[in-house]
């Protein structure tokens, strides 16, 4: 079976972040969030993959490669100006000749894909997209369906008051090849926008498949954060190799080559990079710090993210929702305010 990472967004909202990896390259409790997407694929079968591509595209191909170190043959289709959801599936119309899945990149999921697979051929559809019931329909595009699962409407982002559904569009697709029929060539074209909207207007077998599974979009800062605290308390199913502790009332991560020192305080649901060094007298809460970063004696950090290879200084304070870009020198008794973006 064939499947498509859809890899090519910039992910802005993920900035200071991304400024220097692309998006699916974010690590999310110390492997790169497409590595999980990739290891999904395939536990359930899925062996050739192809991934669109375009910002800091070079990241994504010297980890990955060909996929044989994942036991799959993974290709990738790299677009200078990007091509929108549908327009980056019609690119890759050439390798996608059967029925394929195509998946998110920024999606965190342990969906059952065979369960999917299985509903969609039973529905006899053309498309299917997997679907997540949600609490806050402001932030998605949400869907209506009918009492036989098939797609009768859109809303995107509704107004709380407004939403005729609670149910997400998770990206999460299953097409059968005849969808590049309603996908122009070599233009930018929305699968959300566009394709989806027509496939309504004329009542293709186009459904819709609730799923119990897991799912988040790692579409923003705090999202992202909080992904990794849904992952330490086993909200999901992710097969990574790193070693999980108990930290207080929650969960640390420690990556390889990282030390603690035993006068150091860690509270809460806490992952910690390769190549740390967490000093005396620091105390870190409930926040993500990525490879080869050094917290000093006395630092304070409080519900934040902290970049690769940085420096926070002795008796520095990071309050919650502060991210601190890659490579970035905090100065001895910094202090980062509530919700501040740090960059170099």
């Amino acid at each position: 079976m064939k499947a498509m990472i859809m890899a090519a967004g910039v992910g802005s909202r993920l900035m200071p972040l991304t400024m220097e990896i692309p998006k699916p390259m974010i690590p999310m409790v110390n492997q790169p969030l497409m590595e999980g997407t990739i290891k999904l694929l395939c536990e359930y079968g899925f062996k050739e993959i192809i991934a669109n591509l375009h910002h800091q595209k070079q990241v994504i191909i010297d980890h990955f490669a060909d996929g044989q170190e994942f036991g799959l043959q993974l290709g990738y289709s790299p677009e200078d100006e990007l091509l929108g959801t549908a327009g980056g599936v019609k690119n890759c119309e050439w390798f996608l000749d059967d029925c394929f899945v195509v998946i998110s990149g920024d999606a965190l999921t342990d969906v059952d894909l065979i369960s999917l697979l299985s509903q969609h051929k039973k529905n006899g559809a053309l498309a299917t997209i997997a679907l997540k019931e949600v609490r806050d329909v402001e932030q998605f595009g949400v869907v209506i369906i009918d009492d036989m699962g098939k797609i009768r409407q859109f809303q995107e982002k509704p107004k709380e008051e407004e939403a005729l559904s609670r149910l997400a569009n998770t990206g999460i697709y299953i097409f059968e090849p005849e969808i590049f029929k309603y996908i122009p060539a070599r233009q930018f074209y929305d699968f959300g926008k566009q394709v989806f909207p027509e496939l309504v207007k004329i009542g293709a077998p186009f459904f819709g498949v609730p799923i119990d599974s897991y799912w988040c979009d790692i579409g923003d800062l705090e999202t992202y954060r909080q992904a990794h605290g849904d992952i330490l308390e086993g909200k999901l199913n992710i097969k990574c190799q790193t070693l999980m502790y108990n930290s207080g009332e929650g969960k640390m991560v420690l990556g390889e080559g990282s030390e603690i020192s035993n006068e150091a305080c860690i509270q809460g649901n806490v992952v910690i990079g390769q190549n740390c060094r967490i000093k005396a007298g620091a105390y870190i809460s409930d926040s993500v710090i990525w490879d080869n970063s050094i917290i000093e004696t006395g630092a304070n950090l409080n519900s934040c993210i902290v970049g690769r290879s940085c420096k926070i200084g002795r008796s520095a304070l990071i309050n919650p929702g502060a991210v601190i870009a890659s490579g970035c020198q905090l100065a001895d008794r910094a202090q980062v305010a509530p919700g501040q973006k740090i960059s170099r």
